[in-house]
């Protein structure tokens, strides 16, 4: 009898390990794609202003259209309008920022669109984005306040939504690239609850708002490979003599030094100028002619270093050109709605930063300067350099009336390579520097300075 019995458990066992393997094997392979990945969530992105909070809301539609019953997923960007009294009402239901007092905000509800879009691990999917203004009561604090919001969550149990902050200028966001997480918004399993996120961001502070914008004002120089082109090609020919309509010769070290140095304080006023009056003035100028104005200067400034167009009076030049540059550079500051004080503090330190970096820039790239003027190549690097830029300016101005091209789009991604044009003008600067210094040696008189004795490698060789 022993011997069947082991048989029958032995056989059992088996059974039950196979049932163990298949079964679990059978709901993995028979699972719906979407329990096989991950749901995308939802986010509520900030921008905090003096006053008022900016959330963009990034709403997965599939999602959106089962919890608030209004059906998108068939919806075309035409036929929005047509939902967006229902979407707005959904939301205004949904959506109940209040002081941690308890006294209710103002909530609006702006424009709206949908857009193809994906997050890590999810796949593609629709997204409805919306734009929406939260205001305090007078008298409140924008940086501390309770978040009440349920949107989708109050019905798709299983969905989160993230919220970040993007800018903040007290806190020292201003560059819009990237986000801090505050906290995400789900439900309470355990008391079947979605709570009310805290939001604190802190106390903020004008200086970290000031250092922020001196960082962006650099960074924004730095990587703008127009305003950068516009300066550095006027520069080019700043060593050389006019005449009869060539660049011929040399004009000497101390005035090639006064014109690059007048250039620079011509280019800085000008944009100064039109900064401060476009910014304070908060004046609302379309960017499409600034920025074509730029191109077509940056075209000036190539043809000029090929045959001199205003030989002496490229400061002058510098000058109203820089008008322009300052127009597009106030963009940037108009486009974060900062008050009145912060904008002043803003104007300063962004200015501060562009020229910080601005003077940087000219200082690498004045020995260089210095240094083509007087080699034999000259005038095959000045028209390589010159031609190079000009087409990028045909290109960028283009681009700017409305003609895209892959001209402009490669100029564009230069500015993405800082480091390289840090690193190849650092190495200019310091090779141009050392063979004028070798240069000034070789040709002391005996006699006469000490370094002399490197005279002999020279002669050697």
């Amino acid at each position: 009898m022993t011997g069947p019995r082991n048989w029958l458990t032995a056989a059992l066992a088996r059974l039950v390990a196979g049932i163990a393997i298949v079964v679990p094997a059978a709901l993995l392979l028979g699972a719906s794609p979407a329990a096989a990945h991950p749901m995308p969530h939802s986010v509520v992105q900030l921008d905090v202003y003096r006053s008022s909070v900016s959330a963009r809301l990034e709403l997965p539609v599939s999602d959106f259209s089962r919890a608030s019953g209004i059906d998108l997923t068939g919806t075309t960007k035409a036929q929005l309008p047509s939902r967006a009294a229902a979407v707005r009402a959904y939301l205004l239901k949904h959506i109940h920022p209040t002081t941690t007092g308890g006294r209710a905000w103002r909530v609006a509800v702006g424009s709206m669109r949908l857009s193809a879009t994906q997050q890590t691990s999810t796949g593609p999917y629709r997204e409805l984005t919306v734009a929406t203004v939260l205001t305090p009561p007078a008298g409140a604090d924008v940086r501390h306040f309770t978040f009440r919001y349920d949107v989708i969550v109050h019905q798709v149990v299983t969905h989160v939504t993230l919220v970040t902050v993007r800018q903040d200028w007290a806190n020292g966001q201003v560059d819009g690239e990237g986000t801090t997480q505050v906290g995400t918004i789900e439900l309470d399993v355990r008391h079947m609850k979605v709570p009310a996120l805290k939001v604190d961001l802190g106390p903020g502070s004008t200086w970290r708002g000031f250092v922020a914008m001196v960082g962006l004002g650099g960074n924004h120089i730095l990587t703008g490979t127009d305003h950068l082109l516009f300066l550095l090609i006027l520069l080019l020919p700043a060593p050389l003599a006019a005449t009869g309509g060539r660049w011929t010769g040399l004009v000497g070290p101390r005035k090639a030094l006064a014109r690059i140095g007048g250039i620079t304080l011509a280019f800085t006023a000008g944009h100064s100028v039109a900064l401060a009056a476009s910014s304070l003035g908060r004046l609302d100028i379309p960017s499409w002619p600034v920025e074509a104005f730029i191109a077509a200067s940056i075209l000036v400034g190539a043809i000029h270093a090929i045959r001199p167009l205003f030989p002496g009076r490229e400061a002058v030049v510098a000058g109203v050109f820089g008008l322009g540059h300052g127009m597009a550079f106030s963009f940037v500051l108009a486009e974060m709605h900062l008050s009145t004080g912060q904008l002043v503090t803003s104007l300063l330190g962004f200015n501060l930063g562009i020229e910080l970096v601005q003077l940087l820039l000219v200082c690498l790239a004045l020995p260089s300067l210095l240094v083509l003027a007087r080699v034999r190549v000259q005038p095959a690097l000045r028209l390589t350099g010159a031609t190079l830029t000009g087409i990028a300016a045909l290109g960028w101005l283009a681009d700017r009336l409305g003609l895209p091209n892959p001209v402009a789009r490669a100029a564009d991604s230069a500015g993405s390579h800082t480091t390289l044009l840090l690193a190849v003008l650092t190495l200019g600067a310091l090779t141009s520097t050392a063979w004028t210094l070798a240069t000034r040696i070789r040709n002391t008189p005996q006699g006469g300075l000490r370094p002399l004795r490197w005279r002999a490698a020279p002669d050697r060789s």
